[in-house]
């Protein structure tokens, strides 16, 4: 048996997810990491920039081209990774890939940042460790901001933990045609009006149904904080201002909750976690150095 620790990470050409590969191979000898890019140019080019950083690095890095939102690409995927390991287990996913709703309507936007992971995440299954393996779900502050603007029918829904796969394909077939007659999901006054919100919202409800269906296995999302990003960096263009000024931290400081809930104890399953790696609620905004949530 090998000693080695495999994690994919998709989405990691770049920005937060190319940090979490770097900071695995940084402060862990024995980890070899699939980078997940949907383009493998750009995901060569990401596994020279981590080598030029952190010298011998890319001898641990393999990239896959992966598209999240093609099937094929994620199953050839799982096909290259499952040659690489062998008779080993896959121990850790991390489904980084994520798009903003500035240049994408609802639909891409939830076929990426909702479905992307669910593909991955079916593809991936038969293959993570099931003795100690990890999924995280890279998340966001604007899903319990956007669930914080509902109206408690649809608070109650994105907050169940006893949803069902089906139920959320159905939340988000009512979602797409109500944007479709009101022209935009913003008008149709459902949360804050954010696909982006919404979609990391429903997120974090799949974390909580794939984690009571697969119990032998620890699934947690998080947030990574406030990180200057090719999403976020638009911000602080429109208002003039540099990122650092609007908050924005380096990437290299949003891996923490993902080093943790891939290494650590998160002492449960199916949570959500803020960038500080402390457990938060689902509903509210929990600012980090705040208490813990209790789940209370």
């Amino acid at each position: 048996m090998s000693d080695t620790i495999y994690v994919l990470v998709t989405g990691a050409n770049r920005g937060i997810g190319r940090a979490t590969v770097a900071a695995m191979l940084d402060e862990r000898d024995d980890t070899h990491v699939f980078l997940g890019s949907r383009d493998a140019a750009r995901g060569e080019e990401a596994r020279d920039a981590i080598d030029d950083e952190h010298p011998g690095a890319a001898s641990r890095i393999e990239v896959v081209q992966l598209d999240v939102t093609d099937d094929e690409s994620v199953q050839r995927a799982a096909e290259t990774i499952e040659t690489t390991i062998g008779d080993e287990s896959l121990y850790g996913l991390v489904n980084n890939a994520g798009i903003g709703d500035r240049n994408a309507d609802l639909r891409q936007v939830l076929d990426v940042n909702v479905r992307g992971p669910r593909r991955v995440c079916e593809a991936c299954l038969p293959l993570l460790d099931r003795s100690d393996g990890r999924i995280v779900n890279v998340s966001s502050a604007a899903g319990p901001n956007f669930v914080n603007e509902c109206e408690a029918e649809h608070r109650d829904f994105l907050t169940d933990d006893e949803v069902t796969w089906k139920a959320i394909e159905s939340f988000m077939a009512e979602c797409l045609e109500a944007a479709d007659e009101a022209g935009d999901f913003e008008s149709t006054g459902v949360g804050d009006g954010r696909a982006y919100g919404l979609s990391k919202a429903l997120l974090n409800t799949y974390t909580m149904y794939l984690a009571r269906n697969h119990s032998d296995l620890t699934i947690n999302a998080c947030t990574p904080g406030f990180i200057e990003t090719g999403m976020t960096r638009p911000m602080a263009e429109r208002r003039g201002k540099d990122p650092e000024e609007l908050g924005m931290k380096p990437p290299e400081e949003g891996t923490t909750a993902q080093m943790f809930l891939l290494f650590g104890d998160p002492e449960g399953s199916g949570w959500y976690f803020g960038s500080d790696a402390e457990r938060s609620p689902l509903d509210r905004y929990r600012a980090p150095g705040d208490p813990p949530y209790t789940g209370d």
